[in-house]
């Protein structure tokens, strides 16, 4: 409702007049030749044409294949100029024919091209621009290498060279009205590349496996970076302050000191695993010029950070007490979802008579974590640099298996395969990608079924079915009423190739074998039958608090990462916020007398802009981490320390944000991770037993380790604590933020101040409090 009622700017106003006097272009970006731009641009361009929208082709590539022949159906075609190069055969736009037949849509594949010599205007980019000045709408194709700044990084990054002719402009996707990312798996390509007979282009070093998953992080990386632009430039327009939740922003506060450096590259390293951005900043008292050892560590830093990638700042500081609020201020400025900063030296009594600074960062605001990095020069002298981590030994081929390995082995033989389609938000068309890719499976002569199927109403989807086959549900009587769930049995009695099988997070009806729909599935993967499956981002487990953040609900039904993790194929089904709000306002995505609520709501521009950025990234460093695992060069690089993780619990409601938080950070870091909860009271109400056997749950269904420890009273809760991260070799310390007033902790003390005064030689990760986006 705020959006429907805001007023729209003088620049917003001129904005809007002058795309009315221009036509749309809308880019469809894919990671390499071969992902299937050419068959999506067709598809599109038929979607229209049964719209009633006048769409012709003016130039879609030589590819002559019978999938694209048969796309091709029905569109008119308006033949391009033929010209001859070097031997080869090129192709340019007839643009007196186009602006002629006056279409109110054209498709045109291949953007980067260089056209003939005596053409009007040099670039097929600037004939689509005169076609848009025309008020000519423009569908067209471009590889992400194709982009002026993407094909040095795409060549350092695969150690190949990438044969083309042209390059467009870097921010020519910033003209675009609407940008698409054909996310399509490397495995996917290969194979559509071996049933084209296209073995000359397959050959060639940048279709490689490897170098495939690279091309592709680096698209969903790039559009996620586009989007995250998007999504500061609506924030900032509604007032809205602060981190959104979609991505992370580290700010390291430094001084001109010999540990300045160290946090520097703690921060990178951070920075780097989690995909974020980082900053670097260094209030300067007013008035005060810096000694000769300050201007040396000054360079020292400046030039450090410009190695890393990172953004250098300096701050004036009115005065030196006011530093945690001239911090946060500055944090809050730029988005920071997390400060790196060094230990305090300050006692406890000082703490009490000055208050300690990370505490007052706390206190003055919300969603933004403090990490504390280790001081481990009065320790044992180490520094927090990497340690090179020895690569794990290979099996020895001709040691014998044990019988559990054998079964285990036997097992993963026999497994099916498992491929999900992601998406940010319900109506991005992952159901409508996984029906289609099931009749294009049986027409290749695969046994391929429907075990579930939620079509919503929605005609596109159902006209998608074909010639599928649907197993009937099962009926479960609940009560006074008939439920229906998808029949496991009954699939595994008719043994299918491959089942479809939507919505992943969904609870099943109570009475049912298995509580979840994804715990069905990996019964239907143990029995030998391969699934194609569907589900939406804010469903992920590790993303639940991110997702509240953003979107002010806090999602009940959640899968857990290591499905995703385990999945043969992830694939994102990508679409911009604007043509998704447009799908709603047609009634494609649920029915129309609701549109109007989920627009003011979870479809919110602001919420769907945040949640593709959630997703493009998540996506990106999954294919990093499948990179990884295969010990292959990775756009994030290597970690090299080995880390072990220690998140400290107890029964308030925002733990299981910090074992969510644990994990998340632990998968990132490929580290061992720990809950810890001391028990300092005996017996547990039944309502605190019911909170402990939620966090174990939590912990058990993420892949950590839950412990439960005992102290004679709640003083000797940091003892315990102390001595099990130190027996573990804990790193890395993870806590909540206190809960009491500053004179509580005065009087009675504090686990969290404790924890910093007494682990000084571990990281230390304090959790902010959150608060969600409601504007």
């Amino acid at each position: 409702m705020v959006e429907q009622f805001r007023r729209k700017s003088p620049e917003e106003i001129l904005q809007s007049i002058s795309n009315m006097h221009r036509g749309r272009l809308k880019i469809i970006l894919g990671a390499v030749s071969g992902s299937g731009k050419t068959y999506h641009l067709l598809m599109e361009g038929q979607s229209l044409r049964k719209k009633g929208i006048d769409v012709v082709i003016a130039a879609t590539g030589g590819d002559a294949s019978p999938k694209l022949a048969q796309m091709r159906e029905g569109l008119e075609q308006i033949p391009p100029l033929v010209w001859f190069s070097q031997g080869e055969t090129r192709h340019d736009l007839d643009v007196p024919r186009i602006l002629e037949r006056d279409p109110e849509v054209v498709l045109v594949d291949g953007l980067a091209h260089r056209n003939r010599p005596d053409a009007p205007r040099p670039t097929r980019l600037d004939d689509v621009r005169y076609l848009l000045d025309h008020q000519i709408s423009v569908m067209a194709t471009v590889n992400i290498y194709e982009l002026a700044g993407m094909k040095e990084l795409a060549e350092r990054l695969t150690r190949t060279q990438v044969q083309i002719d042209q390059c467009v402009p870097e921010d020519t996707l910033a003209l675009a009205d609407e940008v698409k990312l054909l996310d399509v798996t490397p495995e996917a390509i290969l194979k559509r590349l071996q049933e084209d007979g296209a073995a000359t282009r397959s050959n060639h070093p940048l279709f490689r496996r490897d170098n495939l998953h690279v091309l592709r992080e680096l698209a969903l990386r790039f559009v996620a970076t586009g989007v995250n632009e998007d999504l500061e430039d609506y924030r900032e327009k509604h007032g809205m302050v602060g981190a959104s939740g979609a991505t992370e922003r580290i700010l390291v506060s430094a001084q001109y000191h010999w540990n300045g450096s160290i946090l520097v590259r703690r921060g990178q390293q951070v920075a780097k695993r989690l995909g974020g951005e980082l900053l670097v900043v260094c209030f300067r008292p007013l008035n005060k010029k810096l000694t000769k050892e300050e201007a040396t560590f000054r360079r020292a830093i400046a030039k450090l950070v410009e190695k890393v990638g990172g953004t250098f700042a300096e701050a004036p500081l009115q005065r030196e007490k006011d530093v945690a609020s001239e911090l946060v201020a500055y944090a809050m400025a730029r988005n920071v979802t997390r400060i790196v900063m060094g230990q305090s030296k300050r006692t406890r009594w000082e703490e009490i008579w000055r208050g300690s600074i990370v505490h007052k960062i706390l206190r003055q605001t919300k969603n933004i974590d403090i990490l504390i990095v280790a001081d481990r020069s009065e320790r044992n002298g180490e520094r927090v640099l990497p340690a090179r981590r020895k690569a794990a030994e290979a099996a020895n081929p001709y040691r014998r298996l044990s019988q559990a390995e054998l079964e285990q082995q036997i097992g993963k033989i026999r497994r099916g395969t498992l491929k999900v389609y992601v998406g940010a938000a319900p109506g991005v068309g992952k159901t409508y990608t996984m029906l289609r890719e099931g009749n294009e499976l049986a027409k290749s002569g695969i046994d391929v079924v429907i075990g579930l199927l939620e079509t919503h109403g929605r005609k596109e989807t159902s006209e998608q079915i074909g010639a599928l086959p649907l197993i009937p549900r099962k009926r479960i009587p609940y009560k006074n009423v008939t439920l229906e769930e998808m029949d496991t049995d009954e699939i595994i009695r008719r043994h299918p190739e491959v089942v479809l099988v939507d919505e992943l997070a969904h609870t099943n009806a109570p009475g049912s074998e298995r509580e979840k729909r994804y715990q069905d599935v990996e019964r239907l993967l143990a029995a030998g039958i391969s699934v194609i499956a569907t589900m939406n981002i804010q469903h992920l487990e590790s993303l639940n608090d991110s997702v509240e953040q953003i979107t002010g609900i806090r999602v009940r039904e959640t899968v857990p990462d290591h499905i995703l993790h385990q999945a043969d194929e992830v694939e994102l089904i990508d679409i911009s916020p604007k043509a998704l709000r447009q799908r709603m306002r047609e009634g494609n995505i649920y029915a129309l007398e609701k549109v109007e609520q989920a627009l003011a709501n979870f479809f919110r521009t602001g919420n769907l802009i945040a949640l593709r950025e959630l997703a493009l990234r998540e996506v990106a460093d999954d294919v990093d981490e499948r990179l990884e695992a295969w010990e292959r060069r990775t756009l994030r690089g290597p970690w090299r320390q080995r880390e072990v993780i220690f998140v400290c619990v107890n029964l308030r409601a925002d733990s299981e944000r910090l074992i969510r938080r644990g994990f998340r950070i632990a998968y990132r870091l490929k580290a061992v991770w720990h809950v810890a909860y001391v028990q300092d009271h005996e017996p547990l109400t039944e309502e605190e037993a019911g909170q402990l056997a939620k966090l174990r749950g939590l912990t058990e269904r993420l892949g950590g380790r839950f412990e439960q420890y005992k102290a004679a009273g709640r003083r000797k809760v940091f003892t315990q604590l102390i001595f099990h991260m130190n027996e573990k070799g804990a790193t890395q310390v993870i806590i909540g933020q206190s809960a009491r007033t500053r004179w509580k902790e005065i009087c009675e003390g504090s686990v969290v101040q404790r924890l910093l005064r007494e682990a000084r030689h571990m990281d230390v990760l304090v959790v902010a409090d959150q608060a969600s986006d409601k504007s």
